[in-house]
């Protein structure tokens, strides 16, 4: 009986070495083991990856952000914005100004303006050189030629400018013809003019104008800031009414423009509306992706650059692991492992090392929008999809990079690594 039994122990074949096996649990050990072998390399092989995804957050994040903030500035701006133009020697060759003495009366009747007024550059009746603007009266040639602005008071209100000193002429100063000027700060500090308390004059063709105000800025109409501006009772009475070039700045309510646009010519000449070319404002969603669509575009391509020297970073960090590691990778062919369990677990490292840095990297990102948005005084918009995608953008990258150095260590045959 033992003798049989021997025999056939000796005749049964030796049992099968277990064939290994990864499940998602091991396959993610196996990759945290290998990162935290190595941390500061691995910190510095997903900062390729932190950067790329960052910048894809932060650029659609402010991107959004910036959008939404062109939306609030164009209702409040461009949107209450109608500009009147004098066209009526296009339509009568023989006709005058188009613009009646009353017109800021006449569209400010219209509801939903709140503020109107005529501007035109002024033209000199016999020379370019009578208008120009010096600080003290030694003659034309020490002066500047600069551009002199014809606005009634509405117009200088539809512009909406932030005084740094003085104050802006009214209609007192219109109804009697003053001599008074209102310019910008750059303009002052070109005639060396620093302060209105000695009450400071300068000189448009020899002739003085107190200097009322200085502008810092304006909402509209930032071609005012490049020159001087008068009366328009004052700049008909010195240099006559304008022959053409004339037209209307209205301020209207949210939502009232195109309703103005629609009746000021009307308003303005009811014999004549023709002579008269109502400016409405533009369309936002044109205006909003003119402005984003080069800067996102510009932007994007950053970042792509980003995440491709992360991947680059990924792969040549991981193939340097697999020459490292070829002992035990042959080690664990030898004992069963099969080349797409060796595959998996090289993936599973780069795809944890770019998952990693896309959740760095998005929230950099996210905190990058936030601290822009504070600064600014924004409110902050973030689409909770680019939130969403952004960590499976960095495990992408990693995946990606790693599939040439998996396939290589899957391709190490076992008798040579243990051999080697």
């Amino acid at each position: 009986m033992l003798t049989r039994n021997r025999e056939a122990t000796q005749a049964a074949p030796p049992p099968p070495i277990g064939r290994s096996a990864f499940v998602p649990r091991d396959l993610l050990a196996e990759a945290l083991a290998g990162m935290l072998q190595r941390p500061a390399r691995s910190a510095l092989t997903m900062l390729g990856t932190v950067l790329g995804v960052g910048a894809f957050v932060a650029v659609l994040g402010l991107t959004a952000t910036a959008s939404s903030q062109i939306d609030s500035r164009f209702n409040v701006l461009s949107a209450t914005e109608v500009t009147v133009e004098d066209i009526a020697r296009e339509q009568d060759e023989f006709a005058g100004a188009a613009f009646p003495d009353d017109a800021s009366d006449r569209v400010e009747r219209l509801n939903g303006v709140r503020h109107a007024g005529v501007l035109w550059t002024v033209q000199s009746r016999q020379s370019a050189a009578e208008l120009t603007v010096a600080a003290a009266p030694v003659g034309d040639a020490a002066g500047e030629p600069l551009n002199v602005v014809a606005a009634a008071p509405g117009a200088l209100l539809a512009a909406e400018p932030r005084l740094s000193q003085g104050r802006l002429y009214d209609d007192f100063h219109t109804d009697t013809r003053q001599r008074v000027t209102v310019i910008s700060s750059g303009i002052a500090a070109r005639l060396g003019i620093t302060t209105l308390e000695t009450e400071p004059a300068i000189f448009i063709g020899g002739q003085p104008f107190t200097v009322a105000g200085i502008v810092e800025d304006v909402q509209r109409q930032p071609d005012l800031l490049l020159s001087v501006l008068v009366p328009e009772t004052t700049a008909v009475e010195l240099w006559g009414r304008p022959v053409q070039g004339a037209r209307m700045l209205i301020a209207t309510d949210l939502g009232a423009a195109r309703q103005v646009a629609g009746e000021a010519a009307t308003a303005l000449r009811p014999d004549h509306p023709e002579y008269f070319k109502a400016v409405p404002p533009p369309d936002p969603k044109s205006l909003r992706s003119s402005v984003t669509s080069d800067l996102e575009q510009l932007f994007l391509l950053l970042a792509a650059v980003c995440l491709v020297i992360g991947a680059v970073g990924i792969a040549n960090t991981t193939l340097v692991a697999v020459l490292e590691r070829t002992g035990e990778i042959g080690l664990r062919r030898a004992l069963g492992a099969q080349r797409r369990h060796v595959t998996a677990q090289f993936l599973a490292e780069s795809g944890t090392l770019g998952a990693f840095g896309g959740l760095v990297g998005t929230a950099i990102g996210t905190l990058a929008v936030l601290a822009v948005a504070l600064i600014r005084d924004w409110t902050p918009v973030m689409h909770p999809v680019i939130l969403a995608s952004a960590p499976l953008i960095g495990l992408a990258t990693g995946v990606v990079a790693g599939i040439y150095p998996a396939r290589r260590a899957s391709s190490v045959q076992p008798a040579e690594a243990l051999r080697g």
